[in-house]
């Protein structure tokens, strides 16, 4: 077994060496070599222009640089030893292989398998689809039961004959609730599937036609054929089909096939799971795409992880960091139109919306929509609706006219007759860093990305092969 799995593994290192040799070097970040084939991976899906000019790819290899040297930076971190890490790595792994160790003719045939099963029993007489109204009647159903019923039967037929609507006469007095509710129409069936004096009179009917009233164990129905069909092909349900058979597990059975035909076509005694195993590890050599999944979010997932640490979450919690910013970078928060700053409140009446004027001024901004939701609106009571601003003219007819004195006065909202806003209009620019903590954290993160790639470029080396990048999409 030993030999042989090593037989195997070294074929496997020779059709790696020969697929390199096609496969020039275009890049080496930090020691690490990167190849035409992972980098034409990235490029295309990443770059939407079917054509390929110098200048986006140039740029490409830019930002190619830039997420490689990050993703060094979380190695020497070691961020790729973290457990967490290393099992969200393995699961999405093998969520992904399981899709190349399926054996998908195992599947095919059993779906053909259930399409024929099917259509055999559907038969010749193919799908039919009908409407009814039902009277029921109850299982000891006596002979005055049975009377007063075919009594109501006979009275809606004699409606019908006479012209009424048969969808809207079975929505009102069908006693099969399901039905009715559709105006008595039942699924697409095949014979089989209903009792036999339903069918019998059903299968009689050509579309178009209607019964007259017939008895079966559940009571009167007055049957209405809208349609009949022959079964359609195989083509046609194959994805129903599918999608059945994955709700009763044919991938461990389609799994389970792969294993017993690579075990046999290796041969030496190998089992299925062996089989399977090192078929999965060989993935990656003998699906290149497979292969550069796994490395995207591998090395994805390092990026994040990286960012988190050296960006996002600095940037976030730098108070300090944030507000020096904002002061150095004020005037590119200045606006070049008037800004309100708040919320649009619409009330259930005038006195709430003074109560709401005058609950604000004890919280600070960012609180008020919590302690408006507190103070004013339950599960079973909402006396106040809110838009969040910020607004500038134009947004809305509300803000216009309640917060710039724009237009005429607005139709109030349906149930909320007392409208308002509550803010600040700034006319030149923010009053204050909170008033846009969320662009300022923005560009903050960008100058701290900026800044880092700048010290990884420094840190780590890197060497670009123009010859070899000049054959990308080209060979």
């Amino acid at each position: 077994m030993k030999k042989l799995l090593f037989a195997l593994c070294t074929a496997a290192i020779a059709q790696c060496a020969l697929a390199q040799a096609n496969d020039p070097i275009v890049m080496t970040i930090n020691g690490e070599d990167v190849r035409r084939s992972e980098f034409e991976y990235s490029y295309n899906k990443n770059n939407t222009d079917l054509v390929v000019d110098k200048a986006s790819l140039d740029e490409y290899v830019e930002l190619f640089v830039n997420y490689k040297l990050k993703v060094a930076a979380a190695k020497e971190a070691q961020l790729d030893t973290m457990a967490a890490f290393q099992k969200e790595v393995a699961d999405y792994r093998a969520q992904q292989a399981e899709e190349y160790l399926l054996d998908s003719a195992y599947i095919e045939a059993e779906a053909l398998k259930v399409y024929e099963s099917t259509a055999s029993r559907v038969g010749p007489e193919g799908l039919f689809q009908t409407s009814h109204i039902l009277i029921r009647l109850p299982q000891q159903a006596t002979a005055a039961d049975q009377a007063e019923a075919k009594r109501r039967i006979d009275s809606l037929y004699q409606v019908l004959i006479a012209g009424a609507d048969f969808a809207e006469t079975a929505k009102t007095y069908s006693q099969d609730p399901g039905s009715a509710r559709e105006g008595g129409m039942l699924p697409w069936l095949h014979k089989g599937q209903l009792v036999q004096e339903y069918e019998d009179v059903a299968l009689a009917l050509q579309p178009g036609e209607m019964s007259r009233p017939v008895l079966t164990p559940v009571g009167y129905h007055i049957i209405y054929m809208n349609d009949r069909k022959a079964f359609e092909p195989y083509e046609f349900h194959r994805e129903g089909i599918l999608a059945f058979l994955e709700q009763r597990g044919i991938r461990t059975y389609a799994k389970r096939s792969m294993g017993e035909k690579l075990a046999q076509q290796i041969g030496g005694g190998i089992t299925p799971a062996q089989a399977l195993d090192l078929a999965e590890k060989g993935l990656d050599t003998k699906y290149p795409e497979f292969g550069f999944l796994m490395k995207e979010f591998y090395e994805g997932s390092l990026l994040y992880e990286i960012s988190l640490r050296e960006v996002w979450e600095k940037a976030a919690q730098d108070e300090k960091g944030l507000e020096n910013y904002y002061k150095k970078h004020k005037k590119d928060y200045r606006y070049d139109e008037p800004v309100y700053r708040g919320l649009i409140v619409h009330c259930v009446s005038e006195d709430v919306l003074k109560k709401v004027k005058k609950l604000v001024k004890k919280h600070p901004q960012q609180e008020w929509v919590q302690a408006i939701r507190t103070a004013f609106n339950s599960d079973s009571l909402v006396q106040v609706r809110m838009v969040r601003g910020p607004f500038t003219a134009g947004k809305s007819v509300y803000s216009d006219y309640y917060a710039f004195g724009l237009g005429e006065r607005p139709e109030p909202m349906p149930s909320f007759p007392a409208t308002g806003v509550v803010g600040v209009l700034q006319k030149k620019g923010p009053d204050s860093f909170e008033d846009v903590r969320g662009e300022v954290t923005a560009d903050y993160q960008s100058q701290l990305e900026k800044q880092w790639v700048s010290e990884l470029r420094k840190k780590y080396t890197v060497v670009l092969y123009p010859e070899a990048l000049a054959t990308v999409n080209k060979h």
